[in-house]
């Protein structure tokens, strides 16, 4: 029978009722006959209180043991999935990432899938059961421990059993009815696209839009998996949602497709750095092992043998990029005078691939905001998405100015 995967997010599966109403729909697609995969993230909160008792527990904690209590919630999710599809008379049986098995890297916390085997579960599918319930988020190490894939990580596994079991198509069932020009809580003239191109949503989803995870995305442009982002609280429509696709699979869409904002930003400035072959090397590498995802980046015109380096960060990184910063000017790696953490900033982006071949899109992005009063402090470019960061306290002004300006309300 072809396969089907179907991802329930944790506002899906917050509670008995909610994992009922996802049987429901997964017992529709196995009368459509289908043998249904079903990934299962941990129910709504459940992750942020395990790790919070991981915190209070142990603030330098073991990241083998994090991994450990952290992947449970997932694994009663889809216990409680199988029985109930087993009381519906369906043949169900949950899975965790080991029993698969799911193969990733051993960075705890952050590991990556290498291999899915279908052996195990397509045996079982052979011996009569339908539905194989998978607690997302998770796998193995060589090792032999459990390993967790990062936040959103259960969408990386969805995708990634869509691509190992050859499946028709990948549903991620989550609270919106799919992805939106912008997010509707700032804007209530945003959009629900019917489709967006992989490039696209790879950008939104590392630019800050929340409905997937980068890695998620990444995997279903390399290996050409048909993914569709719905609602699991809408009424069956089998057109529902928005499909995530190749460009080519698009007639024509708009220049400028969403706009994206991550509002917990900081941008940090070493300042006065000797200028000398090296030195981003110098910089960027500590900040890479500590843990830093650094992304925009500006360097000052040098003066006199000096420079400026500035580069963004997530909020929450700001005191482990300056450790850094402080442990390598102490060992005499890098030399700079002060460094500087402005923490109230926000990042706002536009995306589309359209804009390859449109002229004058930065210029009317940048007009746009200078005619609201707001101030860039650092903009990068890619082919298809200009960014900016700016205060924070002009975050939905900009977001909203930028949509009217580009007309995203018009399909």
């Amino acid at each position: 029978m072809p396969i089907l995967v179907m991802k329930f997010g944790g506002t899906s599966v917050a509670n008995l009722d909610r994992i009922h109403r996802a049987s429901k729909r997964i017992a529709r697609e196995v009368a459509n006959g289908y043998d249904v995969i079903v990934i299962v993230s941990a129910m709504s909160g459940k992750t942020n209180e395990l790790v919070g008792w991981v915190n209070e527990t142990s603030p330098m904690y073991d990241a083998r043991e994090y991994d450990a209590v952290v992947s449970s919630g997932e694994q009663v999710t889809a216990g409680l999935m199988a029985l109930r599809l087993q009381e519906m008379d369906i043949p169900a049986r949950s899975w965790q990432g080991w029993q698969v098995p799911v193969k990733t890297t051993g960075v705890h916390s952050a590991a990556r899938i290498e291999e899915i085997p279908s052996d195990n579960i397509m045996a079982k599918f052979g011996e009569g059961m339908r539905v194989a319930v998978v607690a997302g988020f998770q796998g193995i190490a060589d090792d032999g421990r459990i390993t967790t894939l990062g936040r959103g990580g259960s969408d990386t596994t969805a995708v990634a059993f869509a691509a190992a079991f050859d499946a028709e198509r990948c549903d991620i069932y989550t609270d919106v009815d799919g992805v939106y020009t912008t997010d509707p809580r700032i804007s209530d003239k945003a959009r629900k696209l019917d489709r967006i191109a992989f490039e696209e949503m790879l950008e939104l989803a590392s630019l800050g839009a929340k409905v997937l995870q980068t890695r998620s995305v990444e995997l279903a442009m390399r290996y050409k998996v048909k993914l569709r982002v719905l609602s699991s609280f809408e009424e069956y429509d089998p057109e529902a949602g928005t499909l995530v696709c190749d460009e080519e699979d698009i007639v024509e869409s708009n220049v400028v497709s969403g706009v994206a904002y991550s509002r917990d930003e900081a941008k940090m400035t070493l300042i006065s750095v000797a200028d000398r072959p090296g030195i981003a090397s110098a910089i960027f590498t500590p900040l890479a092992d500590a843990g830093v995802n650094v992304d925009m980046i500006v360097q000052n015109i040098s003066e006199e043998g000096r420079t400026d380096m500035t580069f963004s960060c997530p909020v929450d990184q700001v005191a482990r990029a300056e450790k850094a910063m402080t442990d390598a000017k102490s060992a005499g790696d890098i030399n700079f005078h002060d460094i500087v953490a402005d923490q109230d900033v926000a990042k706002v982006s536009i995306v589309g691939i359209g804009m390859r071949s449109q002229a004058g899109i930065a210029a009317k992005m940048f007009e746009v905001l200078s005619n609201e009063g707001i101030n860039i402090k650092v903009i990068t470019t890619s082919e298809i998405k200009i960014s900016v960061l700016i205060d924070r306290k002009y975050l939905e002004l900009a977001v909203q100015a930028l949509h009217d300006a580009f007309e995203l309300e018009k399909a």
